[in-house]
């Protein structure tokens, strides 16, 4: 029997999906989660206003959302001093990446990123044929110089940069940033992955959106605590803002989604205790990692990368290890970092989970053939 054909794309792709969540774990061990800190999440939870906001909203699910998200870009155009039409809404970030690739690779078009950064950026840009070209970090750090110097070598559609970075946590300035964006081709380009921008230590760039090659990538799901319900924006010039109405789901960015992210950008004095509140957890985790003989790496980020001393394997070994004893945690894969596990900023309590967990892990780590 014939079967209808993918496309030449897509039939050469695995099935594969991008992260391993604590519930496959779960699933495949029989150990219950007993420390979720290991997907970036905010352990500290959302404003207590935005939890009623939801509760007062769920009656209204039968309706569909608005598909302009006009309310929610509104207030987000107010709070960034920027126009409407220079920010749009999407479900999460990931959902923007997937867009934006979208928009501007087609088969075979350069796109530059780093080697172990954010891999459903290259998930997205795989399964639209773009050619991914990879730049190594600089020790821990992404390297905006060597990144910038790559697109001008490839020609490159665009490239992507975080900071602050993800896997490893470390942050540019807004000085570096700019000489970034400086170098980069006007033809090419820049995605500017925020996410951790709240948690970020001093403004990051200010806001250009009359520059036309730039698109800069914000969430609620972070600081704001709400990556269950999917919502996070771009910020750019009109022209690059306006083609995502050419092909995103309309209907993407749910009614509680809206409804949410509305009341969370309103609590600021919520999310200012919340970045405290993640500051003060990243100084535990550091006090955890050097008790059991690890090293914390500076972090402007909600999570700390902590490097175990040796290789991947024995890092390996030590999630693992973390695992059996129901603390989910995650690790970067690219040479240079695998030798690093990462940990998600969380409350006192789960803390306390990971700090009588690390020791047994690293024992059993060690004692691993």
């Amino acid at each position: 029997m014939s079967h209808p054909p993918f496309t030449a794309i897509i039939d050469s792709l695995p099935e594969t999906v991008p992260f391993v969540g604590p519930e496959t774990i779960e699933r495949r061990t029989g150990i219950a989660t007993r420390a979720r800190i290991g997907a970036n999440e905010s352990g500290f939870g959302p404003s207590p206003r935005v939890i009623a906001a939801l509760r007062e909203a769920a009656p209204e699910v039968w309706t569909y959302p608005d598909p302009e998200n006009y309310e929610l870009r509104s207030a987000l155009a107010a709070h960034l001093g920027i126009a409407n039409d220079e920010v749009t809404i999407s479900e999460g970030i990931d959902g923007l990446m997937g867009l934006l690739v979208r928009l501007f690779i087609a088969p075979g078009d350069v796109v530059v990123t780093s080697l172990g950064a954010y891999p459903t950026f290259n998930y997205h840009v795989t399964g639209f044929g773009g050619d991914l070209r990879f730049v190594p970090y600089s020790g821990v750090h992404e390297n905006p110089e060597a990144l910038a110097a790559k697109a001008r070598e490839t020609n490159a559609r665009m490239v992507y940069l975080a900071n602050p970075d993800n896997p490893m946590g470390s942050f540019w300035s807004a000085a570096d940033i700019a000489r970034f964006i400086d170098a980069v081709p006007e033809n090419c380009l820049i995605v500017l992955d925020e996410a951790y921008m709240e948690t970020a230590p001093e403004i990051p760039l200010a806001l250009d959106t009359s520059r036309p090659n730039l698109l800069r990538l914000r969430t609620f799901s972070k600081a704001y605590g709400m990556a269950g319900l999917r919502c996070g924006y771009a910020i750019g010039h009109r022209r690059l803002v306006g083609a995502f109405n050419r092909i995103r789901n309309h209907f993407g960015v749910n009614k509680q989604a809206q409804v949410a992210a509305l009341t969370a950008l309103d609590d600021q004095t919520y999310l200012r205790w919340a970045v405290d509140a993640i500051a003060d957890a990243r100084l535990r985790i550091a006090r955890i990692a050097t008790e059991n003989g690890l090293r914390a790496l500076p972090s402007a980020t909600n999570f700390v990368a902590i490097d175990c001393g040796r290789d991947g394997p024995y890092a390996l070994a030590i999630l693992e290890a973390l695992a059996h004893e129901g603390v989910f945690v995650r690790k970067p894969a690219a040479p240079g970092l695998d030798q690093h596990i990462r940990i998600s900023a969380g409350p006192p309590g789960i803390l306390d989970i990971l700090a009588e967990a690390m020791p047994i892990a690293v024992k059993n780590a060690q004692s691993a053939p």
